[in-house]
C-alpha cells in the first residue's frame, strides 16, 4: 500500500508528463499553472488510494483519477471569477494573473480534458466512469447556482445550507471514491459505503473551510481571511450564528450584509468578533468531529482487510487536522 504522500507523488508526476499543450499558448498556460499548484492533491489521492486497497498496481487509475483532478480544478477556475477572488493556494488566481475572459476559456479547456482523460477508462467501465463524472459535475453545478441564490438571500436554513455543501463539494469528493472502488472492482456494497464515506467526509471538509474562511492562516489555507464574510456567503457560521443572535445583533448583522459600501475589513472584524461571542467555532468543530466518526462508521464497512485501510485513515485524519 502507498502511503497518501506516496500517491501525492506519483500523481504529480504524472501530471506533469501529460502533453496536453498546444497553439495558442495563452490558452493553455493558465492550465498548466493551475493543475502544477499541487497542494495534498485530495481527490485523485483519494481515487487512487481506495482503488490501491484493492489492486497494488495503481498505473490503471491515474489517468481517471486526474479527470476528477482535472474537473476540479476547472470548477475552481470558474469560482474564482465568480467571486472575484485574488488568491488561491496562496498565489494569483487565473482571472487575476490573465483575466476573466482566459480563465472562461481555459476553465472551459479543462472540463473538455477531463473527459479526454477519463476515456483512458478500459471499455468495460468506461460508460461507468463517464456517467459518474457527468452526473457529479450536473450536481456541483447545482450546487453553485444553490450557492449563488443563497447570497442575495437575508435567511438560509441549515438543512438547505448542508444540501448545498453536499452538492457543491461533497459529491465530487464521493465520486471520487467510488470511481477508485468501480475501477478496482469493487462489489456494491462497498461502492456504496466509499460514496457515503466520501461525501460524509466532503461536509466536514466545508465545513472546516468555512471556519479556515475565518479563523485560518492566509500563509497556510491559501486564501484572503474573510472572503466568504465579504461576499457574505451564508456559511455554517454565519446561519449558526443567526440562529443564536439577539434581535440586535441580528440587525447589526443585516445592516453589514445590506451594505454594499462597507469598509469590508472592518465588516470580517465585526462578524468575527461576533462569531467569539456567540461561540459558533467551536459549535462547527463538533459538527466535523461528528462527521469525520461517521466516516468510520463507513470505512468498517468496507469489504477489505484492516491493514489495506490504514493509509486511508490516515490521510482522512491529515484533513481534519488541517491548521486553523
Amino acid at each position: 500500500m502507498y502511503s497518501w504522500e506516496e500517491t501525492r507523488d506519483i500523481l504529480n508526476e504524472f501530471i506533469a508528463g501529460l502533453n496536453y499543450e498546444r497553439e495558442p499558448l495563452n490558452l493553455y498556460a493558465p492550465i498548466t499553472y493551475t493543475l502544477s499548484q499541487s497542494g495534498k492533491r485530495v481527490r485523485p489521492v483519494l481515487a487512487v488510494m481506495v482503488y490501491n486497497m484493492y489492486n497494488d498496481n495503481v498505473q490503471k487509475a491515474l489517468y481517471p483519477a486526474v479527470a476528477m483532478e482535472t474537473y476540479h480544478n476547472h470548477t475552481l477556475v470558474h469560482d474564482d471569477v465568480m467571486d472575484c477572488a485574488d488568491i488561491r493556494r496562496g498565489q494569483p488566481t487565473v482571472c487575476a494573473k490573465w483575466g476573466n475572459t482566459k480563465a472562461i476559456l481555459s476553465g472551459d479547456t479543462m472540463l473538455l480534458l477531463a473527459y479526454e482523460f477519463m476515456s483512458h477508462v478500459a471499455d468495460d467501465k468506461l460508460r461507468a466512469a463517464m456517467e459518474l463524472l457527468t452526473n457529479t459535475a450536473k450536481e456541483v453545478c447545482d450546487g453553485q447556482q444553490y450557492d449563488i441564490e443563497f447570497e442575495t438571500r437575508q435567511e438560509v436554513c441549515e438543512q438547505e445550507y448542508i444540501e448545498m455543501i453536499r452538492l457543491k463539494t461533497s459529491v465530487l469528493i464521493a465520486a471520487c471514491m467510488k470511481l477508485g472502488g468501480l475501477l478496482a472492482g469493487a462489489n456494491e456494497s462497498d461502492l456504496k459505503n466509499l460514496y457515503a464515506y466520501g461525501e460524509t467526509m466532503g461536509l466536514a471538509f466545508q465545513l472546516q473551510d468555512d471556519l479556515l474562511d475565518v479563523y485560518g492562516d492566509t500563509s497556510v489555507f491559501g486564501k484572503k481571511i474573510g472572503g466568504d464574510i465579504r461576499c457574505n456567503k451564508k456559511t455554517f457560521l454565519l446561519i449558526k450564528a443567526m440562529e443564536l443572535a439577539t434581535e440586535e445583533q441580528r440587525a447589526q448583522m443585516h445592516e453589514w450584509m445590506n451594505n454594499p459600501n462597507c469598509d469590508t475589513d472592518a465588516k470580517v472584524e465585526f462578524f468575527t468578533s461576533l462569531y467569539n461571542t456567540l461561540g459558533v467555532k467551536a459549535v462547527c468543530e463538533e459538527r466535523i468531529a461528528k462527521l469525520f466518526a461517521k466516516c468510520d462508521e463507513y470505512i468498517e464497512c468496507v469489504s477489505v482487510p484492516a491493514e489495506k485501510k490504514v493509509e486511508l485513515k490516515r490521510f482522512v485524519n491529515s484533513l481534519l487536522n488541517r491548521s486553523l
